[in-house]
């Protein structure tokens, strides 16, 4: 099991980004303690963090720009391809891709014979890079890229040929909820209801939350769905979830979230005074 999350905000969105990535990071700790990491935009660049370990660490280490508008979020629990190898965690690249996925893949080695193509980093084995090559190949056909997957999968990713823009979708075997702003003016994803519900209330926010279809590709930018189109996703029963993975990381992240709130109250209550 892993653990996905992200959002995109319009330019006059007043969600805090910075804020935002902590809280969804946080949200989704106990799916994963073996690595954790983030991508966004930034200038026109995909800008790419991760680091061995769960997302209480991440937290300690990176701090997301105030200015991204959109990112992907990941913690991991390690299936194939080894966390001590920082290729293999997520986000992962694959040419122009960047992407987070939660699931797994059975036919990885064939997807990279079948487009003829290499690793994409010397050593890699993660089974996840399958997507992203394909859809690195796939010339802007994202069904057709995912339709060649075997296995489980929730995944998201970026496309530099494609700025402004990020990918969402979910095939059988794993979830995958996203949610919209009460004002329209963003959209928020994560792996479970729960975490969108932590979402709000650190936040101070109100979301319409509902789970992304199996068999569903959403296109998303500057926090509007702008897309919303089918693919026929493997259906195979015994892609099953696994248990949580890691809850001590997402009671130690949540409790971190508390009281760096309590402290935000106190500076607000000084300032008034």
């Amino acid at each position: 099991m892993c653990g996905i999350a992200g959002f995109s905000f319009s330019e006059h969105c007043e969600i805090d980004p910075s804020l935002a990535s902590r809280v969804l990071l946080s949200s989704v700790a106990e799916r994963g303690a073996d690595a954790a990491g983030c991508a966004y935009e930034l200038d026109g660049q995909l800008v790419v963090e991760k680091q061995p370990g769960g997302a209480s660490r991440f937290l300690e280490d990176v701090t997301v720009p105030h200015t991204a508008r959109q990112l992907l979020l990941h913690v991991r629990d390690f299936t194939k391809g080894r966390p001590s190898l920082m290729a293999n965690n997520h986000p992962i690249r694959h040419g122009d891709v960047v992407g987070v996925h939660n699931g797994k893949i059975s036919n990885d080695e064939q997807i990279f014979t079948d487009l003829g193509r290499q690793r994409f980093e010397p050593g890699m084995t993660v089974d996840s890079e399958a997507i992203f090559a394909a859809l690195d190949d796939a010339d802007g056909d994202e069904a057709l890229a995912l339709e060649r997957l075997r296995g489980a999968l929730a995944c998201g990713w970026f496309d530099a040929r494609r700025p402004g823009q990020v990918f969402l979708a979910r095939g059988y075997g794993r979830p995958l909820w996203t949610a919209t702003t009460t004002r329209g003016d963003g959209v928020v994803w994560a792996s479970t209801l729960e975490a969108l519900e932590i979402a709000e209330d650190f936040l101070a926010i109100r979301l319409h939350k509902r789970p992304l279809a199996p068999g569903t590709i959403l296109q998303i930018s500057h926090g509007l769905i702008v897309d919303r189109r089918a693919f026929r996703a493997d259906t195979r029963a015994e892609w099953l979830l696994n248990p949580v993975a890691s809850p001590e990381e997402k009671r130690i992240a949540i409790a971190r979230l508390d009281e760096s709130r309590d402290e935000r109250r106190l500076e607000d209550g000084a300032r008034i005074a």
